[in-house]
């Protein structure tokens, strides 16, 4: 398992206005969640879909995309 979650250190608005929103909403299922654990293979697919959008590439070097990807804790229950 790992997440994908929102990066807030990007700064476009780019990639949520041409389709990355829905695209989010439809992983959190309709949730308020700033992240979401999911197997690896659909994180992937996930990514190679977002980076589709317009707005994906651009960001500081630091935050390059608007969702990132981050580790599931050991102790956290997902």
């Amino acid at each position: 398992m790992i997440k994908l979650a929102i990066d807030f250190e990007n700064p476009g608005r780019e990639w949520w206005e041409n389709g990355g929103r829905d695209l989010w909403e439809s992983i959190t299922e309709g949730f308020d969640n700033n992240d979401v654990a999911v197997d690896e293979s659909i994180a992937k697919s996930w990514l190679a879909a977002a980076a589709e959008i317009p707005g994906w590439e651009g960001g500081p070097e630091f935050a390059p995309h608007p969702i990132c990807l981050k580790e599931v804790d050991e102790d956290e229950i997902v």
